[in-house]
């Protein structure tokens, strides 16, 4: 096995000039780093795992916990296409991501205790869950951590502009002729729930239009299912709406698939406008008009800032929200004469 002596002897530095490339300390010379890298890749060389934490005192590992109600976790497409974006980004820098598990061997342990025992540097939650204790537990230990799909007080925080999307999601759908537009929305229990709710009654209200209590319905945690059940409610009301506005994309295709097995279609005779701009939403028939996510963006985001933490020693009060915008693709049609968009303000301006 090639060791860093090896590294050392082939290139005529010292040991401590090829410890220092090999850990990113920046008082090396750009000659010295390339000819150490060049060595490294010629010779195959692997820092072991123990000695690489000895000198740095990092562990490089970051732990990674999934805080939501419906057990889907990694299986959802936005939640999958966030972590991958977090995980290139951390990845750059050396890290390793440890999911965790709530037992160390047959001891059940909450969160924070699992991540000290494996002595990760940091931990990335992804949580839509409001007032969990496993969170506000990690929130207030010294163990640097970012929220993800999450406003909350106490450490970094990365979120859509969820508000907004509602109103560009209603002020669409007004802007085809659309009055009667009703809501499937998220669990009162989910951040995302209640804030995309929220921007849709705004929305309707500074449109002047009218919202019936049964033109909210609440689809759960944004299932296929869920989406499906909640459309069945709407379908049975005396005057159903000629928009649904979901708020999530699998409960849109849920949604889609109901109004199709009721003999109805898409956008003919139901416009339907989803959230989160998944992969499968241009693939569907017909293709989903959604509000988009940047999912590489926020991965991103979350990744930078949990990096600054581990690298400062230091935990960090930010809160970021990420703009969203508006994907048309074939599942909404115009009804009456055409009328300009109102334009929503977005509420904050992320810097590229």
């Amino acid at each position: 096995m090639t060791t860093i002596y090896d590294i050392a002897k082939k290139t005529g530095y010292s040991i401590t000039t090829v410890s220092k490339v090999l850990n990113n300390y920046t008082d090396v010379s750009e000659k010295a780093k390339k000819i150490i890298n060049e060595a490294v890749n010629e010779l195959g060389y692997f820092p072991s795992s123990s000695a690489r934490t000895l000198s740095t005192k990092k562990s490089w590992s970051i732990g990674v916990i999934f805080v939501e109600d419906s057990g889907i976790g990694m299986e959802h497409p936005f939640f999958n296409a966030v972590i991958e974006s977090f995980k290139k980004s951390v990845e750059e820098h050396g890290y390793d991501l440890l999911f965790a598990a709530r037992k160390v061997g047959s001891e059940s342990k909450s969160y924070l205790d699992h991540f000290k025992y494996r002595d990760v540097d940091g931990v990335v939650v992804v949580c839509s869950a409001l007032n969990d204790p496993e969170v506000d537990l990690l929130i207030n230990s010294d163990l640097p951590t970012v929220v993800i799909d999450l406003d909350i007080r106490g450490c970094c925080a990365v979120y859509s502009d969820n508000v907004y999307g509602s109103e560009l999601a209603v002020n669409y759908l007004y802007s085809l002729g659309h009055r009667k537009i009703a809501h499937i929305s998220g669990d009162e229990a989910l951040f995302v729930g209640v804030q995309r709710k929220n921007g849709f009654v705004e929305a309707m209200k500074n449109n002047n239009l009218e919202l019936p209590d049964e033109y909210i319905v609440n689809g759960g945690y944004f299932t296929h299912e869920g989406g499906k059940g909640a459309m069945k409610q709407l379908l049975k009301l005396k005057e159903p709406p000629t928009a649904v506005y979901v708020a999530g994309d699998l409960m849109a295709l849920g949604a889609i698939r109901e109004i199709t097995e009721q003999g109805l279609k898409v956008p003919e005779d139901i416009s339907v406008v989803g959230f989160d701009d998944i992969r499968m939403a241009q693939y569907t028939t017909p293709a989903l008009t959604t509000i988009r996510q940047d999912t590489t963006l926020i991965g991103k985001t979350s990744a930078n800032l949990l990096l600054e933490e581990i690298n400062n020693n230091k935990k960090q009060f930010f809160s970021v929200k990420i703009p969203v915008t508006l994907v048309e693709r074939a599942s909404c049609r115009r009804i009456l004469e055409p009328e300009p968009i109102k334009e929503a303000l977005p509420r904050s301006e992320f810097p590229v």
